[in-house]
């Protein structure tokens, strides 16, 4: 394989809302720079990109995938993303490792919420961005309020580069802004014909490249001083203002076209080279090696530095680690340490990626991206490094889950094999989170949303033959009591030979919030001797596991044990522990006993004008307002909720909000169930617990 100077790679992610066209764009480069032999079409097997059968099935992508191509003696690396929210495990992951993106709008349906939140991820990394309006050949393309909706939602300046000269179906060409050439494209092929600009649009163009010149003198004071006393700029002048404004952020460009008619890539690609920057133009990354802040340049002569940014599990192959390097080499058949896993990983064949094929080399330098086959304990986020120079970089930040289901296996040999399949799809999608309830037994498969658990239970099946069935997620309610009481606890049994016999005398009191559970020994004069005493208290511990209205488990309880009586043959530990079950089971109906259930601390994003709609649905579902901070056109809702009201919130809020909330929520106390839904808990509880019994 050819080898690239860092000057000449480009590492670029094409981000933007679902079906906008990421991918067309994607498959219409590679067509045109001659990797692909046919212009691929989302939804079936001819896309290079969109390969995974959940993907051809669903018309749309799933994961992020990565390609690379040559276009004027330059590499170009493509990682196309997902645009939905289901789908946003690889998307933040993508953006840390790129230098540059495409941010891919639909001229039909113009910047959405999705657009949005990758546009501010990619700020986050200070990413210099392109804009490409896609599907310029729709009947509703409309660029002017794209425009200005990237003015005022980014608070940048978009400067239009080029224009198509009629949009929909007629859409045969479009007009470059920058060397005033109009170019038409024939069916089948990707490379624009230069022409003169037609009549009826030269006083179109002649207005827009006016506001363009206008936008680029307005970056430099020098060049605002020219252009305001002659009126213009020279080609010059205007090429290097331009480009000043573009790497300064001031202004960003903005390309058209159509990709699934292969109309305006060339001209995307040409921006691609011209305006995103090669690795040694991107700032140093930073680390921490040894407890302190290193530095490390893009130079293949430094040591190691390569971030994971993707997993690929695959049940046969094993699993595919990609990785940006961002200093040193990594060679084939060589070992590598993992600093986070404190680890070595020896390296066989390392690869390039081309959708779904490998392509072996010998060795990835800086500043390109690449793969290796089954490593043992490296996962997404880590770093692979040297030994001697074990730098950590900052992990990947990646959204939490939403929505929780329980996992339930089919069959008994499902059961078995269900541990590892979920433990693979974690290791491929970090947003995907498993756990064990401790109080409800049960396990629970976390994720972005109903679609997401969906694809993740299809890829069980289809990968590891493993079925499961999914239900919503038991509310980890617990008992505990308002009251005091004394009472006595007695199990006293004659079979003929030896009995059983029991006697104590119980205080039972609540405890503050967050006090669990206290037993205190108030025995004196050995009324019921030591050995007998850890007896009664394991017999109150096991039946408060088990509560007494509903089933549930009991806290902050003290319970004094202050009398009984024993017998000499009789008496034995297990009639002791008898005994103490017995009497807190009776006792605690005495001490008004009530339900808790969690609350959740819940942060909501959302735009300003559905704030009102949001704050009425938290105030429906007993929810307490703690405050709301302003966040440029959004809101931020910071509240508490019990859990039971919030356990399917992810779709609540894409209903009300269309798409453009979102929220994280975690665990913070339990308190009182109110009384009018008490009841009707505590009976449902009873049911299940004599259904599961019989």
């Amino acid at each position: 394989m050819k080898t690239y100077k860092l000057q000449d790679i480009r590492n670029v992610g094409l981000i933007g809302h679902g079906h906008s066209g990421k991918t067309s764009v994607s498959e219409a480069i590679l067509f045109n720079t001659g990797v692909s032999d046919r212009l691929g079409k989302v939804g079936d097997t001819s896309s290079l990109m969109d390969y995974d059968p959940d993907e051809i099935k669903r018309g749309q992508s799933i994961n992020a995938s990565l390609a690379f191509c040559e276009f004027d003696k330059k590499k170009i690396n493509l990682l196309d993303t997902p645009g939905n929210n289901n789908f946003i495990a690889d998307t933040p992951a993508c953006i840390r490792v790129v230098d540059g993106a495409v941010v891919v709008v639909g001229a039909d349906d113009g910047v959405q919420f999705f657009t949005e939140k990758v546009w501010q991820w990619a700020d986050e990394e200070g990413l210099p961005k392109i804009v490409f309006i896609n599907k310029g050949d729709s009947e509703r393309a409309n660029i002017s309020p794209i425009l200005e909706a990237i003015r005022k939602k980014f608070n940048v300046a978009p400067v239009l580069l080029n224009r198509v000269v009629t949009s929909g179906r007629d859409l045969k060409g479009l007009v470059d802004l920058v060397d005033l050439k109009y170019y038409t494209y024939e069916e089948g092929k990707g490379e624009g014909v230069s022409g003169p600009i037609p009549d009826a649009s030269r006083d179109e163009v002649e207005t827009a490249r006016a506001e363009l010149t206008e936008a680029i003198a307005e970056v430099d004071d020098e060049l605002i001083e020219v252009y305001l006393e002659k009126g213009e700029l020279s080609d010059d002048e205007f090429a290097q203002g331009l480009k000043a404004g573009i790497e300064s952020g001031k202004l960003v460009p903005v390309l058209c076209g159509a990709a699934t008619l292969n109309i305006g890539i060339d001209r995307l690609l040409r921006g691609i080279v011209d305006y995103l920057p090669s690795p040694d133009r991107r700032p140093a990354v930073k680390g921490v090696q040894g407890g302190e802040e290193v530095t490390r340049t893009g130079s293949p002569e430094e040591p190691l530095a390569a971030l994971v940014f993707k997993t690929v599990a695959d049940p046969y192959a094993g699993k595919l680690t990609l990785f940006r390097v961002f200093s040193g080499t990594l060679k084939a058949d060589s070992s590598v340490y993992n600093p986070a896993k404190e680890s070595s990983e020896r390296v066989g064949q390392v690869y390039l990626i081309q959708g779904k094929k490998q392509v072996s080399v010998g060795e990835i330098l800086a500043g390109d991206l690449g793969a290796v086959a089954k490593l043992k304990v490296t996962t997404t986020g880590d770093t692979l490094a040297v030994e001697n120079a074990p730098l950590v970089l900052p992990p990947i930040e990646f959204p939490r889950p939403v929505l929780s289901r329980a996992v339930l296996p089919k069959t008994r040999a499902d059961e078995e094999k269900i541990s590892t399949a979920l433990l693979r799809m974690t290791e491929e999608d970090p947003t995907l989170k498993i756990e064990r309830d401790v109080q409800t037994h049960e396990q629970l498969m976390s994720g972005m949303g109903e679609v997401h658990l969906d694809i993740i239970i299809e890829r069980m099946k289809r990968r590891f033959g493993v079925e499961v069935d999914v239900r919503p997620p038991r509310v980890p309610y617990r008992e505990t009591i308002r009251g005091h009481t004394k009472v006595q606890g007695k199990y006293k049994k004659q079979t003929g030979g030896r009995g059983q016999y029991g006697d104590t005398w119980l205080e039972i009191a609540p405890l503050e919030k967050g006090g669990g559970f206290v037993f205190e020994d108030k025995i004196v004069g050995g009324a019921i001797p030591k050995t007998y005493i850890p007896a009664v208290e394991k017999g109150i511990q096991e039946a408060m596991a088990q509560g007494v209205i509903a089933h549930y488990p009991m806290v902050d309880v003290k319970v004094s044990l202050y009398d009984g009586s024993y017998h000499d043959v009789d008496s034995s530990e297990m009639a002791f522990k008898i005994a103490g079950s017995l009497g807190f089971k009776k006792g605690v109906m005495d001490c008004k006993p009530i339900l808790l259930e969690p609350v959740m601390n819940m942060e909501i994003v959302v735009p300003s004008d559905h704030v009102g709609d949001v704050m009425g649905d938290l105030n429906a579902k007993r929810g307490r307002i703690q405050g709301i901070d302003a966040s440029g056109d959004s809101q931020n809702i910071r509240a508490q909720v019990p859990m039971a009201e919030v356990m399917n919130y992810a779709a609540d809020l894409r209903s009300m909000t269309g798409g453009r909330g979102n929220f994280v929520m975690e665990f913070d106390h339990y308190d009182d169930v109110p009384d009018h839904l008490s009841q009707k808990i505590i009976a449902e509880a009873n049911r299940e617990y004599k259904e599961g019994k019989e």
